[in-house]
């Protein structure tokens, strides 16, 4: 008395294929699980328990032993109900499962038998084609996000008594059929404009040569300033989402369980916006379980930190190799995972702990050295990872109550993607490089050539506002990126002169 079905599971983001193994005797009654089961499935006993009865069949009063194979890793979830569950009949000769064949079977019972979602659909039904299976059994709530994968039939089911009585052959299965058109067709909408934002148009500058150039940015303005609100609104100035960009940051969010239900698929820039109560764990991934953090959520898009000094100081320090890397190593003593990060970092913070020291309106209250501690809370380490630091001032109020138009996301991004297309046909012989701001030292020598008049203003600035050595390459990237907006093939005067002024951390009054 033995049944062998097929099911999967996530590890990291990347899934594997898991083989339900059944065995039926006549011993005295129990029901045993092995195979490195997680909590949730050594609870699966009582689920799936009640789910055949309630579902019309008569558990069978005998030894069970479910094998969850390959044994030697750590399984969680309750995706593993189903399959469980149909074996334990099948093994019975209650239920026929000839129809199983090449087939993964997923989903968490109720007690009455209804099926519920659950997480890590995506990579699943794509493991699940790339080993040769043809069909994928699952929840209804589930079925539009495995049918992102061409080349597998999704069988969607809204209960256990449905599934069993398809495959006994007692009713005909009616089912819809899922596309990803409609999908396809929701990338890149966006309900914010910049055109929402009034005044601030330096701040507007930066965060068009951020995006157009892929460069990391803080803002530094008072409260109320407008620096949450410019931040939200750079994901629409970034070049067009990608349908491949979608599918790699969905992966990410199915398997954390974070995907939205009306839209199986991400169909914008991420971008994610943590507390600055966060944990180093929850912000770059891990746990007994590895699991993503929030740098990889905001994977192909931004990772928007704000009040960048409240920030725990080992949490900001870790994310400075996945600045680097764009993506983000955890290593266990079995296994070693590896979680895409490839973001665009935005920061925000006050210029001093009371907020108001740039404020023309408002008197600060902190001294020196309370400012200089402040500041000293950003590490130089990952300060010489921003390219570009901006002062956001107050908005008066003539320009809150202009009526006048302001450009909208459309009309800067489209200067962003025409930049973006310079950068990859440069770099087209550069491996690893896509965007400005992935040049090392021998490319910045190489694209980043200036004449005589533009070295004698970066000598003089670097002298006259004390910038740092870390600025010097900074400041050569980002006029290089300057230069792609205005289609320029050389640096020019003008390049220099306005990337020196994205350095404002660097300069001595700055503390620094």
């Amino acid at each position: 008395m033995f049944a062998k079905l097929f099911s999967s599971s996530t590890y990291g983001i990347k899934a594997y294929i898991v083989e339900v193994e059944i065995h039926c005797e006549r011993k005295l009654p129990s029901v045993t699980i092995v195979g490195l089961p997680d909590s949730a499935i050594k609870e699966s006993r009582e689920r799936v328990t009640a789910a055949i009865i309630n579902s019309g069949f008569e558990f069978p009063l005998k030894k069970i032993t479910i094998n969850l194979a390959p044994a030697d890793i750590k399984k969680e979830g309750s995706a593993f109900d189903l399959p469980i569950a149909i074996g334990i009949l099948a093994a019975n000769g209650l239920v026929n499962i000839s129809k199983l064949n090449k087939t993964i079977l997923l989903g968490e019972l109720s007690l009455d038998g209804t099926l519920r979602k659950v997480k890590g659909i995506l990579p699943i039904a794509f493991e699940a084609k790339k080993k040769g299976f043809t069909k994928i059994i699952l929840p209804y709530e589930s079925a539009r996000e495995a049918a992102l994968v061409e080349g597998i039939e999704v069988l969607p089911f809204a209960n256990f008594k449905e599934l069993t009585s398809y495959l006994n052959d007692q009713e005909e299965l009616f089912r819809e059929v899922y596309r990803n058109e409609e999908e396809l067709e929701e990338l890149n909408n966006y309900a914010i404009d910049f055109a929402d934002v009034k005044g601030q148009e330096n701040v507007k500058r930066a965060l068009e040569i951020a995006a157009a150039g892929g460069h990391n940015i803080i803002m530094i303005g008072p409260p109320g300033s407008g620096k949450t609100m410019l931040a939200k609104r750079i994901p629409t100035i970034l070049p067009p989402l990608t349908f491949i960009e979608a599918i790699e940051t969905s992966i990410i969010h199915s398997v954390s369980g974070i995907l939205s239900d009306e839209a199986p698929l991400v169909n914008q820039r991420p971008f994610r916006n943590p507390h600055h109560t966060v944990s180093d764990i929850a912000l770059i991934g891990g746990g007994t379980v590895p699991r993503p953090g929030e740098v990889s959520y905001a994977h192909n898009g931004v990772l928007f930190l704000d009040e960048l000094p409240e920030f725990k100081k080992n949490a900001l320090e870790v994310l400075r190799q996945p600045i680097e890397d764009g993506s983000v190593t955890i290593s266990r003593a079995k296994i070693t995972l590896q979680f895409p990060a490839n973001f665009m970092l935005v920061a925000a913070m006050n210029p001093c702990p009371c907020g108001y020291f740039t404020d023309p309106n408002k008197e600060c209250s902190c001294n020196t050295g309370q400012i200089q501690k402040y500041l000293s809370k950003i590490s130089g380490p990952l300060l010489d990872r921003i390219d570009i630091h901006i002062e956001v001032p107050a908005v008066r109020f003539k320009e809150l109550t202009s009526n006048a138009k302001t450009e909208n996301s459309s009309a800067i991004r489209e200067r962003v993607v025409n930049a973006r297309k310079v950068q990859l046909d440069r770099f087209k012989n550069t491996s690893g490089i896509f965007s400005n701001s992935d040049m090392g030292t021998k490319e910045v020598k190489k694209f980043c050539a200036l004449d005589s008049k533009s070295l004698e203003l970066l000598k003089m600035a670097m002298t006259r506002f004390s910038l740092s050595a870390r600025a010097f390459d900074r400041i050569l990237k980002l006029s290089r990126t300057i230069a792609d907006l205005d289609n320029e093939k050389e640096i020019l005067v003008q390049h220099i002169s306005e990337a020196i002024q994205y350095r404002s951390l660097d300069r001595e009054y700055w503390g620094r």
